[in-house]
């Protein structure tokens, strides 16, 4: 409803039509709508006293204003008799969504149909098993609906197998290294404080307690992963398994240079393409999937679905890789996610999903040249991909800080080390940033770079409140140039 009104509100007016006209149109079309304004925890209302995005229809009092569109007025109807407590603060993240840029790069905005699938009865049952082979009785459409994420995923990856039922990328690589590991085996990734991930063998999680992990490191000067160094260590350690992925890394990685070194010493390859799974499926980015024994990827981030994961291999893995996720791993899968996982893929096959994957890239780009620009340093001088890490330490202010003046003018980030960082993970050297949600939303070249001046400011004038509340202000109308839900 927002939506249609705001629609007609910038259509008609731009085209000349009275505002009576169209206030009586979006009126009309309300009472059409399956919502009674006593249903909301507060009354529904109509604000036509401007022609800015968020104001063409809200909720009263105004902090509850969201262009958030029909979904939120009639699947929460229920929430909002039951619960309206619930229903504000839902409503409040989405006005923070609404109104602020996100920049964290392991962050996007799920489409309508990926959110109408998670709340649909498809979270009522209980599926414990695999397609023909469950736990429970009355499994034919669920058997169904999985069927379709995993038909829709092996086309848009080119993969032999794909188990689509892990809950989120921890535990997917957990089931990986069940799969194919013992503990204490050796395995081979790339330091977290140089771009991996916790799951890639730091000693304070799971991965690190239970195997042997020795690892690969960027170049000081560059920043980039050395391949040739990559073969000395694995020759010299000779690891049951080589992974090549990262959470802040933004260079394209070398799959089949990963896969020849794997060769030479009869290791098992797997890549860890969470991050950049949906560049992947764009055909922006090469795949590792004709390369690797096993693939894992979270279905959210840049591939834009619901909070979840997929694990993709090759044939002579399959059976492993399926029991160490049920039985080995988790119990019943959550058949309202894997339904959403199946919209999301099936949206990610659309000729528009490579238009999008494109620009996330270019917009990525933009950023980093305009933050070097500015005379900030980003590591590897560049990105390949979706995500930069910036060093912030020339401005005089630290990671956390950076973070933190960031938010108050709009612009979510993530503290995050730099290679070789002097200072300590929770207050580091840098930021780490991505484009993936604002291309989602919309943002071209000429926006990104409004919001790396914007960066650029808020962290040169972290001190000045008053120029704070100015670039927050900018932020607030480059955000309604930009609604959330309109073309998404």
């Amino acid at each position: 409803m927002v939506l249609f009104a705001y629609h007609l509100v910038t259509r008609h007016t731009a085209q000349g039509v009275a505002m009576p006209i169209v206030k009586a149109q979006i009126r009309k079309a309300a009472m059409l709508m399956p919502i009674e304004p006593s249903t909301l925890p507060v009354n529904f209302d109509f604000d036509f006293s401007s022609k800015s995005v968020t104001s063409a229809i809200t909720l009263s009092p105004k902090e509850f204003g969201v262009n958030i569109e029909i979904f939120y007025l009639t699947s929460m109807k229920t929430l909002a008799q039951t619960d309206p407590a619930l229903l504000a603060l839902i409503n409040k993240e989405a006005k923070r969504q609404e109104d602020g840029i996100e920049l964290i790069a392991s962050e996007n905005y799920a489409s309508k149909a990926v959110m109408e699938a998670l709340g649909s009865p498809l979270t009522n049952k209980y599926s414990e098993g695999y397609v023909g082979k469950r736990y429970y009785g009355g499994n034919e459409v669920i058997d169904e609906v999985e069927a379709l994420a995993i038909e829709r995923c092996k086309k848009l990856f080119e993969c032999e197998h794909v188990n689509v039922q892990p809950l989120s990328g921890s535990p997917a690589n957990a089931a990986v290294y069940f799969a194919t590991l013992k503990p204490g085996d050796k395995v081979l990734g790339l330091r977290l404080d140089h771009g991996g991930h916790l799951s890639h063998g730091h000693s304070v999680n799971f991965s690190g307690m239970l195997y042997n992990f020795t690892q690969y490191q960027v170049e000081k000067e560059t920043g980039r992963i050395d391949m040739d160094k990559v073969r000395e260590i694995a020759l010299r350690e000779k690891p049951k398994m080589i992974l090549a992925g990262f959470s802040a890394y933004s260079r394209n990685m070398e799959w089949k240079k990963f896969k020849e070194i794997a060769d030479e010493i009869g290791a098992i390859t797997f890549a860890d393409i969470a991050h950049i799974a949906g560049l992947i499926a764009g055909k922006t980015i090469e795949s590792p999937v004709p390369y690797f024994d096993i693939v894992s990827t979270t279905t959210h981030k840049t591939l834009r679905g619901p909070r979840g994961a997929i694990i993709m291999c090759k044939e002579p893995f399959a059976k492993a890789i399926d029991k160490s996720v049920f039985p080995g791993m988790q119990g019943g899968p959550h058949d309202h996610a894997t339904a959403a996982k199946a919209v999301s893929f099936g949206e990610a096959l659309q000729p528009e999903f490579k238009t999008y994957a494109k620009q996330v890239i270019e917009n990525a780009q933009a950023m980093a040249a305009k933050l070097m620009e500015a005379g900030f340093k980003i590591i590897s001088d560049g990105t390949d991909n979706h995500l930069m890490v910036v060093d912030v330490t020339s401005k005089e202010i630290s990671g956390r800080e950076a973070e933190r003046v960031l938010d108050l003018v709009g612009i979510s980030t993530s503290r995050s080390t730099i290679p070789f960082d002097p200072r300590k993970p929770m207050d580091p050297s840098g930021i780490r940033l991505g484009t993936p949600a604002i291309t989602t939303r919309g943002f071209d070249v000429e926006d990104t770079r409004k919001v790396a001046e914007a960066i650029t400011q808020a962290i040169e004038n972290h001190s000045d409140e008053a120029k704070l509340q100015s670039i927050r202000e900018n932020i607030l109308e480059l955000c309604k140039k930009r609604p959330l839900y309109a073309s998404h």
